[in-house]
């Protein structure tokens, strides 16, 4: 599997091109101020971004969401508990002084049991609320696998979790989404959050702070 994760100011969000070595096919997940590299990646690895995955829909998540359904014409995947963050993109922006895009509707909403199909790959997507309430994480793997990739958003960092004091978060809710969700994929999975690196369960498990209180 080909993960190339970006990450530029002002949020030094992460950004992701996910995509299978066999077929080239790709998906993209949280675009974001980093959209332009994103895309020039795919490009020179000959890589077709067949859909746009968004974990959540924070400002900082979204704000390449336009660019990249201009360039790509693939649908624009959302957790329907986060569509009012997504229509707050502009307003959000510039309460930091940043001109934000009005964003593309929105094609597909997640489901329950939806399997997102690329190549060998498919990511199957996982309601994670706490963070915001539309939150997901993206379990990666080949078709008929257990997938160990997590695309979490912000739901957990390395060392860390996601706030809680924006409108929808949850600190308690957010607490069950990692011991009960996360974590039942096992110690050895790949955790790939929106900021910072890369970390598994069961190092965040043994180790994060607010989760050995």
């Amino acid at each position: 599997m080909i993960v190339e994760s970006q990450a530029v100011g002002p949020f030094f969000k992460n950004g992701f091109v996910v995509g299978c070595e066999r077929t080239r096919d790709a998906v993209l997940i949280d675009p974001g101020d980093e959209v332009a590299s994103l895309l020039a990646f795919a490009e020179r690895e000959k890589l077709t971004i067949r859909h746009i995955l968004l974990t959540h829909a924070h400002v900082d998540h979204v704000t390449g969401v336009a660019a990249a359904k201009r360039a790509l014409g693939v649908p624009v995947y959302l957790h329907r508990d986060d569509q009012f963050w997504y229509e707050r993109a502009v307003e959000s922006g510039a309460m930091f002084g940043l001109k934000v895009e009005p964003q593309p509707p929105i094609d597909v909403y997640y489901t329950p049991g939806q399997v997102i199909a690329f190549g060998d790959y498919e990511a199957r997507p996982h309601h994670t609320p706490g963070h915001c309430p539309g939150g997901v994480c993206l379990q990666i793997g080949r078709h008929g696998d257990a997938g160990r990739e997590l695309f979490v958003g912000d739901t957990l960092f390395a060392g860390g979790i996601g706030r809680t004091d924006l409108p929808g978060g949850d600190y308690a809710t957010l607490i069950a989404s990692i011991t009960n969700v996360l974590f039942a994929f096992g110690d050895e999975a790949i955790v790939h959050p929106g900021h910072g690196p890369d970390t598994t369960i069961g190092r965040e498990r043994r180790t994060n702070p607010f989760l050995n209180a």
